[in-house]
């Protein structure tokens, strides 16, 4: 069995790259911190016409028909950026949802989403929903998975640790959608798993670079046997969790029977990569490392919070155990 990606796939990760490079640089992540939106000015655009917004949608439905093993390297880079767009709510939950409910709300909204006109939001029925305030329609997602038009719904914000991801309680009349809430739970966790390691990736890149620039006692920092250390510890950390994170999008993508043990094994590994990477991104750098015009923040936040959303590493360790009978 060949896991390995094609020549295409591998061309659309390197173009959503060099795209977020230039148009989503730390400037921009920044300043949606600090919008009345926490989103960004024209991106979303940008990427509905590069097709990554609807790549997911069925081609009738005016998508690019493609499943999570062609989204997990575009969520990686998402992560890589600190995109602050709800990729993940919308791309990796929102749309698949519809799709496999079918019925008057996927009539509705299907083909507005994948054209990007209409923003779908995602959140569980026991928490918060990211960005909801930005969203046209919101699933909420627990024993059943309802979906909620926000322009109906009461939206009470929480403060969040990045402020790029906005919380909202979501309060309103619901639809119950006709799916599987574990499938859609899993496509969440498995999808933010992903983002983890794009984020723990950059975290690492970003502390190499600066290690290499910053001199102690007339030498290098990252020539001290100590950092090394901390990097190599990082480094092996995230190299565990990617192949997981993938793995766990082909087990959706073609219906594994055992894709939620999976996808539990890639949220752990994925939260407990960025965890580290981002106490070693903070340790490494110093009290540069603290402050809040420094960048290297932006991503620790992000990495906590996606860390956390859809069931931190512990949780999906208990998981696990369950699936296992232990």
């Amino acid at each position: 069995m060949d896991f390995s990606f094609s020549d295409d796939q591998i061309m659309f990760q390197e173009a959503m790259r060099d795209f977020l490079a230039n148009e989503c640089p730390p400037e921009v992540v920044r300043a949606a911190w600090e919008n009345d939106s926490g989103r960004t000015n024209g991106l979303w655009a940008a990427l509905v016409e590069m097709g990554v917004v609807g790549m997911t949608a069925p081609e009738s439905a005016g998508g690019l028909g493609m499943d999570e093993t062609d989204l997990v390297l575009l969520l990686e880079e998402a992560g890589r950026a600190a995109l602050p767009e709800p990729l993940l709510e919308h791309t990796a939950v929102g749309i698949p949802t519809l799709a496999a409910a079918g019925g008057p709300v996927a009539e509705a909204w299907l083909e507005r989403a994948a054209s990007g006109e209409a923003i779908l939001g995602a959140g569980t029925d026991q928490g918060y929903a990211v960005g909801a305030a930005t969203c046209d329609l919101v699933f909420l997602i627990g024993e059943q998975v309802r979906a909620v038009p926000v322009d109906e719904a009461t939206l009470v914000e929480h403060r969040s640790v990045d402020g790029s991801r906005r919380l909202f309680e979501v309060d309103g009349e619901a639809v119950v959608i006709d799916t599987d809430p574990a499938l859609a739970f899993d496509r969440a966790a498995a999808a933010a798993a992903a983002q983890c390691v794009g984020v723990a990736q950059y975290l690492l890149d970003a502390t190499v670079e600066y290690v290499a620039q910053r001199y102690q006692f007339g030498k290098p920092v990252g020539s001290y046997q100590a950092v090394k250390h901390h990097l190599a510890n990082a480094a092996l950390k995230i190299e565990f969790a990617r192949p997981a994170a993938r793995h766990a999008a082909w087990c959706i993508a073609v219906g594994d029977p055992d894709r939620s043990r999976d996808v539990s094994l890639a949220k752990a590994l994925a939260s407990e990569a960025v965890d580290l990477a981002s106490r070693t991104a903070l340790q490494c750098h110093g009290a540069i490392g603290y402050t809040y015009e420094y960048d290297l923040h932006l991503w620790m936040k992000r990495g906590w919070a996606l860390s956390a959303a859809w069931g931190d590493a512990a949780w999906h360790r208990n998981r696990i155990a369950v699936a296992l009978g232990i």
